[in-house]
């Protein structure tokens, strides 16, 4: 998705992926994975990264179902910390629906307009 629909061709391994706590999650139907994301941790905080859906899965709520049980699993893994993410800026306010908030300057990857985005852990 990110090589093709968006014409971003770089290397897709960060080296992050081989972290020892990085996680995948994903929304499958059968062999057909619907939609991704990647969980990682970090000293302060923890990260969900890499979100993607599978064209002919959108608009029908699976990569929401993904968010809210990511955010989940990260509120109860780790209490108490904020979860950053880095958004494409025109979906920053689908972000917002998960309790994101945007946290400083947009920047510009692979061309392609961002912003970083933090949601506070509960009770913050």
């Amino acid at each position: 998705m990110f090589v093709v629909e968006q014409q971003a061709a770089y290397p897709e391994i960060d080296g992050r992926d081989i972290e020892p706590d990085a996680e995948l999650m994903w929304a499958a139907d059968d062999d057909d994975v619907l939609a991704t994301l990647r969980l990682l941790r970090e000293p302060e905080n923890t990260r969900i990264g890499r979100v993607a859906t599978a064209a002919a899965a959108r608009g029908r709520g699976i990569a929401a179902d993904l968010m809210r049980s990511a955010v989940a699993y990260l509120d109860a893994e780790a209490p108490g910390l904020p979860i950053l993410l880095d958004a494409q800026q025109h979906l920053a306010e689908w972000y917002g629906r998960f309790g994101f908030v945007v946290s400083g300057d947009a920047f510009a990857e692979d061309g392609i307009p961002h912003v970083p985005m933090r949601r506070e852990a509960p009770g913050r």
